[in-house]
C-alpha cells in the first residue's frame, strides 16, 4: 500500500539486519535462526523500507524437569475437579526458556480413562520457563495417574525426557 492506503504493485525485498538470523527466501521473508538472540528483519519496496521486526532466536533446548512435586496426592471428590497444578520447566543454556513446547500424555490410567490433563496434551512454558498443567476427573476415578512430560529438539528426545509425574487420587 501506499501512503493513502491505495494497492500498489511493489514488490517486497526481505533482508536481516543482524547475523542472529538469516532469510532464506527474500520474497516471503521467511527465515531461519543462525544463533540465540534478538535480530531485526526488514521489508523494502524499491528504496521504501518497513521498521525493523525484532526476532528472538530461542537456543537449543536443554533439558526439562519437573518445577516443583513430581509425586503429588490430591484429594478430589466428583467428576469434574481439578487436581494441584504440576509444572514442568524447561532450560536453554543452563538458565529457563520460554516459548517451548512440551508433550504430555497419560500411561495410567491405560487409555487415559476417567482423566483429561487440563489445558490438554500440549503446554508451552512461560516466560519463567515454566508450563502448568492439572489433572481432571471426567468419569470414574482411577487411584492414580502417571503423566509423561516430554519435549524434543530437531527429533531427538532433549535431557530430562521423558520427565514422569504421578497424581494419587486417594
Amino acid at each position: 500500500m501506499n501512503g493513502r492506503g491505495d494497492s500498489t504493485a511493489a514488490t517486497l525485498v526481505w533482508s536481516a539486519l543482524d547475523t542472529t538470523i538469516r532469510v532464506v527466501d527474500s520474497t516471503t521473508g521467511a527465515a531461519v535462526g543462525v544463533f540465540a538472540g534478538p535480530g531485526r528483519l526488514v521489508a523494502r519496496a524499491g528504496t521504501l523500507g518497513s521498521n525493523p521486526a525484532v526476532v528472538n532466536v530461542l537456543g537449543t533446548l536443554d533439558s526439562i524437569a519437573a518445577f516443583g512435586r513430581t509425586v503429588d496426592t490430591v484429594t478430589v471428590s466428583k467428576p469434574d475437579s481439578l487436581s494441584d497444578t504440576l509444572k514442568i520447566q524447561a532450560f536453554s543454556g543452563g538458565t529457563s526458556s520460554p516459548h517451548r513446547r512440551i508433550t504430555l500424555s497419560v500411561d495410567f490410567p491405560p487409555g487415559g480413562t476417567g482423566i483429561t490433563l487440563v489445558p490438554g496434551d500440549t503446554i508451552v512454558t512461560g516466560p519463567q520457563g515454566t508450563a502448568s498443567f492439572q489433572v481432571r476427573l471426567t468419569g470414574v476415578r482411577p487411584d492414580s495417574a502417571t503423566i509423561t512430560a516430554s519435549a524434543t529438539y530437531r527429533g531427538a528426545a532433549v535431557p530430562g525426557s521423558p520427565h514422569y509425574v504421578v497424581v494419587f487420587l486417594p
